[in-house]
């Protein structure tokens, strides 16, 4: 009789165990109208991602399964069954905390792999370790509450949860939980909303014509935004305004595309919008009203050979342009490659006469 028990036990939790996988294989791989949509919190990222380019992309292909991570979705997916079911009705606007969205962003490299490679390689993958424990940067400005609008949008604490200050000018800056290090401030979502209402790319109506190629073929909309850390939520790049700029107080003729307004965001001036302050690089002198994504790859930031693209050979000057003595060439020359003007090098006497 106990061998017939232990087998029939063990039939009942083997049958359950199959029954549990199928329904869990089942609900991934059903429509998202079906399972995440049935949550109301969940059923507003859910339409905008049934307008989005991603559209025909399943959810768990970003978001993961409740066993894709191991232990720690599952313990992530048991809190948010809890959080779901209590009584607090602030989990309504549900948001990814920092860890989620360097995950996202790492899945984003499954399809976009050139991207992430170039964004690997620029500027903008620097760490926490990198921005905030450069002590000379540190010793210039303390580190405040305002960094994390550029670098550490997703952050879940403040300035003062994040970084320790020495005591005394021997001691060192200190990061209070040293498993933030290497983790990236400016991850993929920081530029890109990935639940974003976009069209899907048309076609000339008459391939034989190069003129309906060129200018009937239908624009996309942009596909970068700015996550605005005290909104936590994105604004559409081509949405933002475009920031009057003066050099010397006289005005300075801005690029209004959606990049350009992007990079000004965090590339930002002085409360007087005077050019060259603070970290802007907004351009003047020759280069004045360009884009930024003009000299800059957007991804990777990279701007070298880019003077090919608009420079032939020779300039007026019968000079190639990358050997004149600006930053292009070297860093520390004093003829700023977004500031220089024909008089860095010119008397205006001279210009007048040529």
């Amino acid at each position: 009789m106990k061998v017939k028990k232990v087998i029939i036990v063990v039939s009942i939790l083997f049958t359950g165990i199959i029954g549990m996988s199928i329904s869990y294989s089942q609900w991934n791989s059903a429509s998202p109208s079906r399972t995440c949509a049935s949550c109301h919190e969940i059923s507003p990222s859910v339409g905008l991602w049934q307008t989005s380019a991603h559209r025909d992309l399943h959810c768990s292909e970003c978001h993961g399964t409740a066993l894709s991570n191991g232990i720690h979705s599952i313990k992530e997916k048991s809190n948010m069954l809890f959080t779901h079911w209590s009584d607090d009705k602030s989990h309504d606007d549900i948001q990814m905390n920092e860890q989620q969205v360097i995950e996202l962003s790492q899945r984003c490299a499954k399809c976009h792999m050139s991207e992430y490679a170039k964004w690997q390689s620029g500027g903008h993958s620097v760490n926490y370790a990198e921005i905030f424990m450069n002590e000379e940067h540190n010793r210039l400005e303390t580190p405040y509450w305002d960094c994390l609008r550029c670098h550490g949008m997703f952050y879940d604490g403040t300035i003062k949860s994040l970084v320790q200050e020495p005591i005394d000018k021997d001691d060192v800056w200190k990061l209070i939980n040293e498993d933030q290090a290497t983790v990236s401030t400016i991850p993929c979502l920081s530029c890109h909303q990935v639940h974003t209402h976009n069209e899907v790319l048309g076609r000339a109506s008459n391939l034989d014509n190069p003129k309906e190629i060129s200018y009937e073929r239908e624009e996309r909309n942009t596909m970068i935004s700015w996550y605005v850390r005290t909104d936590k939520g994105h604004i559409r790049a081509d949405r933002l305004m475009t920031i009057d700029m003066f050099n010397n107080k006289q005005p300075v003729q801005v690029a209004g595309d959606p990049a350009s307004k992007l990079c000004i965001q965090c590339h930002s001036p002085n409360f007087k919008h005077q050019t060259g302050s603070e970290d802007d690089r907004t351009p003047t002198g020759v280069h004045e009203g360009l884009s930024c994504i003009a000299c800059h790859a957007p991804h990777s930031n990279a701007s070298r050979n880019s003077c090919d693209n608009c420079h032939p050979a020779i300039s007026n000057c019968n000079l190639d342009v990358k050997e004149m003595n600006t930053s292009y060439k070297n860093r520390n020359s004093s003829n700023d490659i977004h500031s220089v003007s024909c008089t860095d090098c010119h008397s205006e006497e001279f210009l007048a006469h040529n």
